[in-house]
């Protein structure tokens, strides 16, 4: 079948674009994806606190609509990394079909990822603390800080096998979103096939561990010590849990398994 004059790639197209994808972002130098994960990191931030912002005096409106437009604002996050080609951990979980495709090594990979994820993790510190000398916390009489705290102490409320079956679920959507995107051939193409699925994650309370590296050092930095806001929990109970979650539900569940079905 000719694909040239199709508006987005077909299903077998777009496994060779994410094998590609993924390829060329685990061989880039690791000095380098350092410095797009920073990137990555700081623009995921940066949707979470679109979403903080919406969620404001949100208790005036329907609970699921607070959630969708929370949800709609946080997908702003990832449309800057995928638009940007920022490094991002939860949707380099799919450079596992590079892996299995013979273009990486398994030392490549996991090098790949530990720069990934740290990089990630000095972006969204590094946006915390813009916010938080900013004084974005004390906007709307305090309210807004508010919003930071509640939802760092709701993460760190769940038992660690919750966190890390909320972590499948959060990267199935996430690498699904990615995925969308590089079927699209235009922008909108492109950004319709984020919001979708990153709002469907947000609003229903999956966990992303980039996302998390936000907000729950805000939280600790606001409220900490109290209920189980602590450095402690924040890795233990859901950065861990979390990031292994991801990996799971990106790199195997979605990308391995299209891989599978499409290449092996």
């Amino acid at each position: 079948m000719n694909t040239a004059n199709l508006t987005i790639a077909p299903p077998k197209e777009i496994v060779d674009i994410a094998e590609n994808a993924m390829t060329s972002k685990a061989s880039t130098p690791l000095s380098k994806s350092f410095v797009l994960a920073i990137a990555a990191g700081a623009y995921i931030a940066f949707g979470f606190v679109f979403y903080t912002t919406t969620q404001v005096g949100a208790a005036a409106i329907p609970t699921g609509v607070a959630k969708l437009l929370g949800g709609m604002a946080f997908s702003v996050g990832l449309i800057m990394v995928v638009m940007t080609g920022a490094d991002l951990f939860t949707s380099t979980t799919m450079s596992l079909m590079a892996k299995a495709g013979g273009k990486i090594t398994w030392g490549r990979l996991f090098s790949h990822w530990v720069v990934v994820w740290v990089g990630n993790f000095v972006g969204s510190l590094l946006i915390v603390f813009i916010c938080y000398f900013g004084n974005l916390q004390g906007n709307m009489k305090g309210q807004w800080g508010a919003v930071v705290t509640a939802t760092a102490t709701a993460k760190l409320s769940h038992a660690p096998l919750q966190n890390f079956v909320l972590g499948i679920g959060c990267n199935l959507l996430v690498c699904l979103a990615v995925w969308m995107a590089f079927a699209g051939k235009t922008v909108a193409d492109k950004v319709l096939g984020i919001v979708g699925p990153i709002a469907l994650f947000v609003a229903s309370g999956f966990e992303h561990s980039v996302a998390n590296m936000f907000m729950l050092p805000y939280g600790l930095l606001l409220d900490y010590g109290h209920g189980p806001l602590t450095i402690a929990n924040l890795f233990l109970v859901n950065l861990i849990p979390v990031t292994l979650g991801n990996i799971v539900g990106g790199g195997i569940m979605h990308g391995m398994v299209y891989w599978w079905v499409h290449k092996k």
